[in-house]
């Protein structure tokens, strides 16, 4: 890695512009990130309300959610390495620019088509600011204490982005409208590109090729994957469609592979994976990942549909998350010079399995204060600590020349993570709350009025308090499976992961022999 020392000088001159520039050059990253992380929960609030005013389906509706995410988590490595080649401020910006007219094209949307090409649109341009901005803060911090303050913002951003935008979203819902979710990200994405070229420097571009086979392939084969997985989740392992999605999905990223094993620059460097250490941290997020989407989705319909929470009330429920997250960021980057960052992976996953296990206990019975607040802050401390230990981790040692695709794959391994975590947790809530009804149904036909029996006939849906059983039987088996995640994550990074000498000194930004 002899390479490594001439390419950061730039980074380390911006640095000593002065602690004012650096920190607004950290705020125009950070708030970029935050605007793309919080969309992908903060039209859940919202969707009731969308359904409504756009007369979507129930089915059709899930897809206001999935054309984001499906996009968001296809076109990361793409967008990573877009980001190498043509200057990572310029792409940065264009990146905000496109997420920012989808934005307003999504707010002024008339039908379902409209709305739901606006989404895909938004994906497209928050996975090529995301990878891009990660980037941005390997090159404009220097290495060691500074640039693991930095990580640790950007990760409690990143962790702490689906809590804010929940509680956003409960704010515009109910004193504004459902198409204000989308409009708030016009002014703040304005403002971010207009301050981009006052506060961060260009880098410095590497002359290349896009990897164009490998970008479809990767793109496609990973579309492909998460939608098998939506599909098995609304109708079934069985289904024909899903079937072939996953076999489709196979073959894809089979084809994905041998393209990059034969590229001169691959969009996803393989050789990457051969780091024991970064295969593990990219392993790690995958079950993360997972767990807290799986978090976010389940504890928002308990609180609403079980403890009658409003829009509102259920985003304030939820701001103790990022608040905790933040603490446990700032634990880790302030420790992981001293004990590395093979500790905090450890102990921040075991935190997050406590907190899921206690969840597991919630019933019909529970409170707010009682059931539900506490589980979440210990697992949110958890997701703090290893937020921060692996962005570290996934960065270390990578050459400059290839810190966007480092970037952009562990965002997309966030995003597939999450997707296809969560599309495995609905279908384990799928099937708990379809046995517990038939636990239920006998019950409510034996109280039930002549008129509620009809509308059960008509709809198929109990009626509460027997739907609150159900649901919160579903809820407690979907965090079953989310603790199974977490627990896994724990010991892959007991089992894989490796902090060496040279690592603990980077972290305290001392020279590592040979460069390296």
């Amino acid at each position: 890695m002899s390479s490594l020392p001439q390419p950061t000088s730039a980074p380390r001159t911006t640095a000593r512009q002065g602690g004012g520039g650096n920190a607004m050059a950290l705020l125009v990253i950070a708030s970029c990130q935050l605007m793309v992380v919080l969309d992908i929960t903060i039209v859940n609030i919202a969707l009731p309300d969308i359904q409504r005013s756009l007369d979507f389906s129930t089915t059709s509706l899930a897809w206001v959610v999935n054309a984001y995410t499906l996009t968001f988590g296809g076109l990361l490595l793409l967008g990573g390495r877009v980001g190498d080649i043509l200057g990572r401020r310029r792409v940065f910006i264009f990146g905000v620019l496109l997420f920012v007219l989808a934005s307003l094209l999504g707010g002024l949307a008339q039908n379902e088509a409209q709305l739901l090409a606006a989404r895909a649109l938004q994906g497209v341009g928050g996975a090529i600011a995301s990878p891009t901005a990660l980037s941005l803060v390997s090159t404009t911090f220097q290495e060691g204490p500074e640039r693991n303050r930095a990580f640790g913002v950007f990760a409690a951003v990143s962790a702490g982005g689906g809590a804010i935008g929940l509680l956003a979203g409960g704010i515009l819902v109910e004193w504004l409208n459902w198409r204000w979710v989308l409009f708030v990200n016009v002014p703040i994405g304005l403002l971010i590109a207009l301050a981009t070229p006052r506060f961060i420097k260009e880098s410095e571009r590497h002359p290349g090729h896009f990897d164009i086979a490998g970008a479809l392939t990767s793109t496609v084969g990973m579309v492909l994957l998460v939608y098998g997985f939506i599909r098995a989740a609304q109708e079934g392992w069985r289904d024909a469609l899903t079937i072939a999605s996953f076999v489709a999905a196979v073959v894809v990223l089979a084809v994905f592979i041998l393209v990059e094993r034969r590229s001169r620059q691959p969009i996803t460097p393989l050789h990457m994976f051969a780091d024991r250490n970064r295969a593990g941290t990219y392993g790690i997020m995958l079950c993360l990942a997972a767990a807290i989407f799986g978090m976010f989705f389940f504890l928002t319909l308990f609180v609403q549909n079980v403890l009658g929470f409003s829009p509102l009330a259920a985003g304030f429920a939820f701001l103790p998350v990022s608040a905790v997250i933040a603490v446990g960021a700032g634990l880790a980057s302030r420790f992981l010079p001293t004990y590395g960052p093979k500790p905090f992976m450890v102990v921040g996953a075991i935190l997050a399995a406590g907190g899921l296990s206690w969840l597991t206990l919630t019933d019909v019975h529970s409170t707010y204060a009682g059931s539900v607040l506490g589980p979440m802050l210990v697992f949110s401390l958890g997701m703090g600590m290893e937020f921060v230990s692996l962005t570290l981790m996934a960065l270390s040692n990578v050459s400059p020349l290839e810190t966007g695709a480092a970037s952009g794959l562990l965002n997309a391994t966030q995003q597939v993570g999450g997707s296809l975590g969560l599309s495995i947790l609905v279908t384990m809530y799928g099937t708990a709350s379809r046995n517990e009804a038939e636990k239920q149904i006998p019950d409510f036909l034996a109280q039930a009025t002549p008129a509620e029996r009809l509308n059960f006939r008509r709809t198929g849906q109990l009626p509460a308090p027997w739907s609150d059983e159900v649901l919160t039987a579903g809820v407690s088996a979907a965090f079953v499976m989310a603790a199974i995640f977490t627990v896994l994550a724990a010991l892959i990074a007991i089992i894989v992961i490796q902090v060496r000498p040279s690592d603990l000194e980077r972290l305290k930004g001392g020279t590592v022999p040979g460069g390296g």
